[in-house]
């Protein structure tokens, strides 16, 4: 269809700035940013989901959905889409940072297909790669990865989800038999939510609690076949159907049980814990803690492509939502021949234009998470803390951005009115399938919880050598700290400064200096706090610092969640210098001004309290803002064009033109009515007329007189 180009608003003049506005933005430069160091293979990943072969089709029962994307997986086999992770010696590519970047696009097909195939490679391909040995690989991979082995992953119980320690199913070695009996002892341990368990799924992959001589090792994966070739459970096993579910109805999650199942001893997927014939217990980590966290370690992929997964979805909504605002016209407030475009309304931009800032940053900032992923598992950077580093950045990220895919989409919607709510503009669909990204792959709160642990043990090690001389100063230090923000000195400070100047004041927002103080001393403070309230906790009995720390829980996932905001706002800046068009640059600048200073906005009762910020400054950032808005209101479209999805990707009427052209017939024929002098006379402009020629003749008549 041909698209129609809507005059939008001009771009304003920014003498307090003296910045020359910029002309345009270099959208295919941007572009090329964007697509990160992975390029390539996000081209063909995107060519892929832009055939019609691997999308999702609107009105199919459940059953019809499901049938569709099991046999799409077969297509993405044969199109070498999904093995780029797995050994070469395999056909694979030993590419874990490119597998991912390829992956995720899969969302822009059908979020069923992607979870689909997270599950078979992503997943139960994954664990056996990593928790499993060259034997294990040999002996299943190959399986795997041409579909010949449809697999569940079996880690999370009905019981207990993102608690994995807690889980209720045993694997108890048999000595005489060489086997392993696993047993699902009560209903809640029944492995639940399980993608290819209901209907597709031959074999698992299944966490239990690993018992051998009377002891429990913890938590272990073993490879358990499930079914038969007709699909036909295995004798011992058992399970449902999850059923019809909000969203994601292409994928056949269900229930598996198992009443004292026997495989193999080699099936233990032995990298990090092993049993010999005897029933000996061998591992090479010797913590039993450190051992389980290094074992789910190795499964953090599901986070990092669900964080890239929920960027590219909200991509795409708001590259749905602004090429409609950019045509959609309505009410004539300025003009009494020409409707307004919806988004020269500064509500509507405060609407879409802070959250397009907030895919930005967290688009950067899942590209460098990306680069720690592959450093990680390609070796290159793979030490313990690099480990650490990267589970907590992946809990961070995986978090703020599938809240953010969600409220982005359900704003979209809301902002394209009723056609928002058209399966044709793909909106509400989306929303469902995305609603469960939140909970899997760890529930967000609980991810964010363990982040706030990890920034308390970080702060924690800052006094753990510590002098009492370094201890004396901090305390001063903080004590001085207290006395400049608590008592207000700060903000009278700020407001002496800017001696009622608004212009000084905006000037100290948008520096990029200021932005990081204000981000920074957030979460450092938050830190702090908590950390102070919970000092004490080590010392306690074990339910007296249970209930501290519940307490304090609320202010812990809030300080994770600031920090992962920061760490967003960080990778957005170090982006920037890359954007060589000088233009671009700017209006870039501006977006991540947008993004920190809304940051500063959405918590400015905290900075208020806190006296980080006087009452003048905190007037002046809405303003700022707003001015923002307008601004970058001009190269909205660039800035979506810019993330590089076509039709063949959004696949929304609302973003195909075909609005502009309704509204260019629509004024067409309005001037055309007018021109022949057919066109009916409004009332009001009647009413109007006649008031004003009474007066004219009242005017006269006083003239006369």
């Amino acid at each position: 269809m041909t698209q129609v180009t809507v005059p939008t608003a001009s771009a304003p003049e920014l003498p307090e700035d003296g910045i020359t506005a910029p002309a345009a933005v270099d959208v295919a430069a941007l572009g090329s940013h964007l697509l990160g160091n992975w390029a390539d293979i996000r081209r063909q990943a995107r060519e892929l989901a832009g055939r019609p072969e691997v999308q999702g089709i609107d009105g199919l029962t459940m059953t019809e959905h499901r049938e569709r994307v099991s046999s799409q997986l077969k297509y993405l086999v044969d199109s070498g889409a999904v093995h780029r992770a797995f050994p070469k010696y395999l056909g694979g590519e030993d590419n874990h940072g490119g597998n991912i970047a390829g992956f995720e696009e899969l969302v822009v097909a059908d979020p069923s297909l992607q979870i689909k195939a997270g599950v078979q490679w992503g997943l139960f391909g994954s664990a056996v790669l990593h928790l499993g040995t060259k034997e294990h690989h040999d002996k299943w991979l190959p399986g795997i990865m041409n579909m010949d082995i449809p697999g569940a992953f079996a880690m999370t119980e009905t019981g207990h989800g993102s608690d994995v320690a807690s889980i209720g199913t045993t694997a108890t070695y048999d000595r005489q038999s060489q086997e392993f009996v696993l047993h699902t002892p009560f209903r809640a341990a029944w492995k639940d939510y399980l993608g290819n368990a209901a209907k597709d799924g031959l074999a698992a992959v299944v966490f239990a609690h690993l018992i051998t001589r009377g002891v429990d090792h913890g938590v272990h994966a073993f490879f358990v076949p499930i079914r038969d070739e007709q699909r036909n459970f295995l004798p011992g096993v058992g399970g449902e159907d999850d059923g019809l579910k909000g969203g994601l109805n292409g994928v056949d999650n269900g229930r598996l049980h198992f009443d004292h199942v026997r495989i193999p001893r080699t099936n233990l997927l032995n990298r990090y814990g092993d049993v010999a014939a005897d029933g000996t217990y061998s591992s090479p980590i010797a913590s039993p803690g450190r051992r389980f966290f290094t074992m789910l370690g190795t499964l953090v992929q599901g986070r990092v492509s669900l964080d890239g997964a929920a960027v590219a979805a909200s991509k795409v909504a708001l590259s749905i939502a602004i090429k409609y605002a950019n045509e959609r016209r309505q009410f004539n407030a300025a003009s009494e021949t020409t409707e307004e475009v919806l988004l020269d309304y500064q509500r509507h931009q405060r609407r879409l234009l802070p959250r397009l800032a907030t895919t930005y940053a967290a688009s950067f900032a899942h590209e460098e998470l990306l680069e720690q992923f592959d450093g990680v598992f390609s070796g290159t950077h793979d030490t313990d803390e690099d480990r650490q580093d990267l589970e907590t950045l992946a809990a961070a990220l995986k978090s703020l951005s599938t809240w953010h895919a969600l409220d982005t989409i359900q704003e979209c919607r809301e902002a394209c009115g009723g056609a928002g709510f058209l399966a044709e503009n793909r909106l509400p669909s989306l929303h469902a399938d995305l609603d469960v990204y939140a909970t899997f792959e760890g529930d967000n709160n609980v991810l964010l919880q363990l982040v706030a642990k990890r920034l308390l043990a970080d702060y924690a090690k800052e006094f753990r050598h510590a002098d009492f001389g370094v201890m004396a100063r901090w305390v001063a230090h903080k004590a001085a700290d207290a006395t400049l923000h608590r008592t207000g000195l700060r903000q009278v400070a700020q407001t002496f400064v800017d001696s009622g100047s608004g212009k000084k004041s905006a000037n100290y927002l948008k520096d990029e200096n200021t932005q990081r103080q204000l981000l920074t001393e957030r979460v450092s403070a938050m830190v702090k706090e908590a950390g102070n309230a919970l000092r004490s906790a080590s010392r306690m009995p074990q339910a007296d610092a249970a209930a501290l720390f519940n307490e304090h829980q609320n202010e812990l996932i809030e300080a994770a969640r600031a920090h992962a905001e920061l760490l967003q706002w960080e990778a957005f800046t170090r982006a920037l210098p890359g954007i060589e068009d000088r233009d671009t640059r700017q209006v870039l600048t501006w977006v991540r001004d947008l993004f920190g200073l809304g940051l500063v906005e959405k918590n400015l009762g905290w900075y208020l309290m806190n006296g980080r910020l006087s009452a003048q400054r905190a007037r002046t950032l809405g303003d700022y803002i707003n001015r923002l808005l307008a601004r970058l209101r001009p190269f909205s479209l660039d800035l979506v064009d810019a993330f590089g999805y076509g039709p063949e990707h959004l696949r929304a009427k609302i973003a195909s033109g075909a609005e502009g052209m309704r509204q260019e017939e629509a004024m067409a024929y309005a001037r055309t009515r007018r021109a022949s002098g057919e066109a009916p006379v409004d009332e009001k402009i009647l009413i109007a007329r006649q008031k004003a020629a009474a007066k004219r003749e009242k005017r006269r008549a006083a003239a006369g007189n």
